[in-house]
């Protein structure tokens, strides 16, 4: 009896105990759930082992992926935050020694260039002129081969507007002479002495005689137009552009430096002409050094600016025509610099970097110029292409603006030369 109480008693307790067991081992199970796997278990130790919703190799993997491509970020932001540091310091290190300027001047900054002249004409005057850049190809090539002196090609001054170019007539035939097409020389309807009408970028129009006429020297728009009035030649409008500055004109030329000697130093006032020789048709101006966007050497000469103030400055034309440029894409950007290390610079600190250089899609020679200044000229480093001033810009050290000289859009003509050719 005893032993058959006992054991109906144990029978119906039984699965009390069990039902305990279950919950017990139910919250035990989604505590592990909850918890996954450590990192210290990865790999075939995980296989078939569930965390969670997945299986905790996968967990462990993209955790492991995840912890890693931090770890890149962070040793990059490292490396390049050292190499800043370390421009930085080697700046300051060279501004504390000796003059940073007498240091940090490039070689060779300013050098003579000497370039071919043409003659032509305006209203019955001479002109004396320089071709330097096309935005043709073919122009290029062929006056290239004429003058013996590379002429440039600048594609991007197809898109100067109408409102910043003068006209020029180019003969294909008749009277042998110094054109571009190795004809007379052209015809310019305007010079420097009419400021607010001359601009150095021209448009073309081809001049041609016909058949039976008697070609002669043509000096001027109006005898050119009266011939053609009389049937003697056709005017073909070309799709060119030319950049060909005057340099002496009827009522005058541009201005020649007094102090001929050239130094690393030599300042940008006073002219940017060293010597012209119309008897030998050349003329010599001062070519300076600066980087191209990638950091390479690129030489340039100063003809003409707008507005007056900086014009005047340089010693150079002034063509104020030059600021319908101004938000056109015939005009490139080119950085100089306020303050910072001393250097052979327009305004005495480190030389200008330009956006495009001699074989660039973008390269043009109406320069639109902007300012870098640092905001802490003390720890100033030495930039040397667009890349660094991007990233002293985005690591807010430069600051960059346009700049307004006399409050005016201000546009300067700096062909891009070889000096040594």
């Amino acid at each position: 009896m005893n032993t058959t109480l006992k054991t109906l008693a144990i029978l119906a307790i039984l699965p009390v105990f069990t039902v305990a067991l279950s919950q017990s081992y139910l919250t035990d199970a989604d505590a592990l759930k909850a918890q996954g796997v450590g990192v210290a278990s990865y790999g075939s130790a995980n296989a078939g082992i569930v965390c969670g919703d997945r299986l905790c190799s996968e967990v462990s993997s993209k955790y492991v992926e995840k912890q890693m491509t931090e770890q890149k970020m962070e040793e990059k932001q490292m490396k390049d935050k050292a190499m800043m540091e370390e421009k930085h310091a080697m700046a300051y290190k060279m501004t504390q020694s000796v003059d940073a300027g007498s240091v940090l001047k490039l070689s060779r900054a300013n050098v003579p260039a000497t370039i071919p002249l043409h003659q032509g004409y305006h209203d019955g005057g001479n002109v004396y002129y320089i071709i330097t850049d096309s935005s043709d190809q073919t122009h290029a090539d062929t006056i290239s081969k004429n003058q013996k002196w590379k002429v440039e090609l600048a594609p991007l001054l197809k898109n100067a507007p109408a409102k910043a170019l003068s006209k020029a007539y180019m003969f294909t035939n008749g009277i042998s002479g110094d054109g571009v097409h190795k004809f007379q020389g052209e015809v310019f309807t305007s010079t420097p002495a009419q400021p607010d009408v001359y601009s150095a970028l021209t448009s073309h129009v081809h001049v041609t005689w016909k058949d039976g006429a008697t070609p002669r020297i043509l000096n001027s728009e109006k005898a050119i137009l009266d011939a053609e009035k009389k049937g003697e030649l056709t005017l073909t409008p070309v799709q060119v552009v030319l950049n060909m500055p005057q340099i002496v004109w009827p009522d005058g030329q541009m201005m020649v430096k007094k102090d001929k000697t050239l130094a690393d130093d030599t300042p940008y006032v006073g002219g940017q002409v060293l010597n012209i020789d119309t008897k030998e048709k050349t003329v010599t101006f001062i070519a300076h050094r600066g980087w191209g966007p990638d950091g390479r050497t690129i030489y340039y000469i100063v003809t003409d600016a707008t507005p007056s103030g900086p014009a005047e400055m340089m010693g150079v034309t002034n063509a104020p025509r030059d600021a319908n440029l101004i938000a056109n894409s015939a005009a490139v950007d080119i950085y100089q610099f306020t303050n910072g290390i001393k250097g052979s610079g327009p305004l005495g600190f480190q030389a200008g970097i330009a956006s495009g250089a001699l074989g660039d899609e973008n390269y043009s020679p109406m320069w639109r110029i902007n300012v870098i200044g640092w905001k802490d000229p003390a720890n100033a480093a030495l930039l040397e292409n667009i890349s660094d001033i991007n990233a002293y810009k985005n690591a807010g050290k430069i600051d960059i603006s346009l700049a307004r000289p006399m409050n005016s859009d201000h546009i300067v003509n700096c062909p891009f030369i070889d000096p040594f050719q």
